[in-house]
C-alpha cells in the first residue's frame, strides 16, 4: 500500500490578501501621471506576480512534483510571445 504523506496547507488567507494588496498597487498605479509605457510594464510586472501566486497556492504547484510543474510552465513562452506582440502594436 502506498502511504499517503500529509501536507500543511498554506495559510489561504495571507495568500488572498496578498492578492488584494496587489490589486490595490495596481489601482493606485493605473492613475499615476507616468507614462503609459511605465504604467503598462508595471501593471504587467504586478500581474505576473500575482499569477504566480495563485499558481503556486491556489492551484497547488507548489507541493507538486517537478513533471506537475513543467506542464504548468510550459505554455508560459506562447503567452509572452503574445503579449509582446500586442504590446508592439499598441504602445511602441
Amino acid at each position: 500500500m502506498e502511504q499517503v504523506q500529509h501536507r500543511k496547507h498554506p495559510n489561504y488567507l495571507a495568500v488572498f490578501l496578498g492578492l488584494a494588496i496587489l490589486t490595490a498597487f495596481e489601482l493606485g498605479i493605473a492613475f499615476l501621471p507616468w507614462s503609459k509605457r511605465t504604467i503598462v510594464l508595471l501593471l504587467i510586472g504586478l500581474a505576473v506576480w500575482k499569477a504566480l501566486l495563485v499558481g503556486l497556492y491556489f492551484m497547488h504547484l507548489k507541493f507538486e512534483s517537478n513533471r506537475i510543474r513543467i506542464l504548468a510552465v510550459a505554455p508560459l513562452p506562447l503567452a509572452v510571445i503574445l503579449v509582446v506582440a500586442v504590446m508592439t502594436e499598441w504602445i511602441w
